[in-house]
């Protein structure tokens, strides 16, 4: 019973991974709100964790899929939380972001250019969307993710 709650879990996050990913897709195709490399690698979070879900989903080897998701929700936090630095420190940006090109020459990037090429700056001011910023709504669904995984893990 536990272990079907937990898949059941595992299908409903990569559900709204997916639409955290058409969501970001809708700010960058119809508001024009370009991506940062930090916005960009927090895609390729978020579809780890779908990734991970989704495996976890198939197969019997949900503590361990719910383990890899944490680590990938840990990262995304992180990826947020420098991203949300950058933001409130606007003189450390040079004009250009070293990580921009490093990004945009991976296989992905170049195979699936709208999705994972970045083409703004990480310390550009976004609009607030229901009162938070993008990189705010990625750390709160990355923490509220991480914590259903460490439920997951406690429970089996």
């Amino acid at each position: 019973m536990i272990m079907m709650r937990s898949r059941h879990f595992f299908i409903a996050i990569s559900f709204l991974c997916i639409a955290c990913i058409l969501f970001a897709l809708y700010l960058q195709l119809v508001w024009r709100v370009l991506p940062c490399p930090m916005c960009v690698l927090q895609r390729y979070a978020f579809i780890g964790v779908a990734v991970c879900c989704i495996t976890g989903f198939l197969t019997k080897k949900v503590r361990f899929m719910a383990f890899l998701a944490f680590i990938v929700s840990l990262i995304g936090m992180g990826l947020a939380f420098y991203q949300l630095w950058v933001i409130s420190h606007p003189d450390i940006q040079c004009g250009r972001d070293p990580l921009e090109q490093a990004i945009n020459n991976l296989w992905t990037a170049k195979a699936m250019p709208v999705l994972f090429r970045s083409e703004s700056l990480c310390g550009d001011f976004l609009e607030p969307i229901i009162g938070l910023t993008p990189p705010q709504w990625s750390l709160i669904w990355f923490f509220i993710f991480a914590v259903v995984f460490v439920r997951i893990m406690r429970r089996g």
